[in-house]
């Protein structure tokens, strides 16, 4: 058998394309699936390619007998543009988190972003009005997200206004100036990653407003939790981490993969501990 043509009954490598990647929790928390699955003889590593090798490493996956791999910042637009199929989602968000090595050895992109909010969220947003915060690509996944899930306004706001604009053009929803008492609020921007103090300097909230909204998620991560969802939490708010999100799309992405029930208990364990 040729290299380009290993057996898809071969195919169990997995992996998280980044640059950098060595902090992705994915590694674990995937391991710690695939061994509850019973998959011991899959494995999950971590992917380090620089931007200007990216493409050339997709179109290695399906000759080096993986499965699929996820793809985080910054070649979530590469993995779309070197896909050979996309799914409805990975289209029009404009990226992909998730690559599928088909029967054929042809990619598939799939975003699995946008439906992990959902998924995280734990019921459905219908009906309900929602604020995106950030214009990245984390942004557009969420927006769209919500939007497909029914929510009555999809607004977003950005520092840069430009930015907000293109992202409500190109998905038909709403750019806002400032903040408003949304039901769901999403940050998707990075404030809060590095410097925790910056959070209420940067975004267009403060603590005691928090409380007018039903759901505050904040997509960035850190040991202990961030400024935004204490204070959320504090108010008397339903808070969701962004680790509660990794966990949801991973369990999506792996579930593609291997066609079982992903274990989303374990990874939640794995990715926390």
């Amino acid at each position: 058998m040729s290299a380009s043509a290993v057996d898809p009954a071969r195919r169990w490598r997995l992996g998280v394309f980044g640059w950098p990647v060595a902090h992705s929790r994915s590694p674990a928390m995937q391991g710690a699936a695939l061994r509850s699955l019973g998959l011991g003889h899959w494995s999950y590593g971590a992917l380090p390619v620089p931007p200007d090798r990216a493409a050339a490493a997709f179109g290695a996956l399906a000759p080096a007998g993986f499965a699929g791999a996820n793809v985080t910042i910054p070649h979530k637009h590469a993995a779309l543009a070197a896909a050979h199929t996309a799914t409805d989602a990975a289209r029009e968000i404009g990226a992909a988190n998730t690559l599928t090595v088909l029967g054929d050895g042809t990619l598939e992109a799939d975003n699995t972003d946008a439906p992990g909010l959902i998924d995280a969220l734990g019921t459905s947003p219908a009906g309900r009005t929602a604020l995106v915060l950030g214009a990245g690509g984390s942004a557009r996944a969420c927006a769209w997200a919500l939007r497909e899930a029914g929510c009555s306004r999809v607004a977003v706001w950005n520092r840069t206004r430009a930015r907000a604009d293109e992202l409500a053009r190109d998905l038909d929803v709403e750019a806002v100036p400032e903040a408003f008492d949304a039901d769901v609020l999403v940050n998707c921007t990075s404030v809060g990653l590095h410097d925790p103090a910056e959070t209420f300097e940067l975004l267009p909230l403060r603590p005691e407003g928090l409380a007018l909204h039903d759901v505050v998620v904040d997509l960035v991560y850190r040991p202990g939790g961030t400024p935004l969802l204490h204070a959320a939490a504090t108010a008397g708010t339903t808070t969701v981490d962004g680790l509660a999100i990794l966990v949801a799309q991973g369990a999506r992405s792996l579930k593609r993969w291997t066609g079982r029930p992903a274990p989303r208990d374990v990874m939640d364990r794995a990715v926390r501990e």
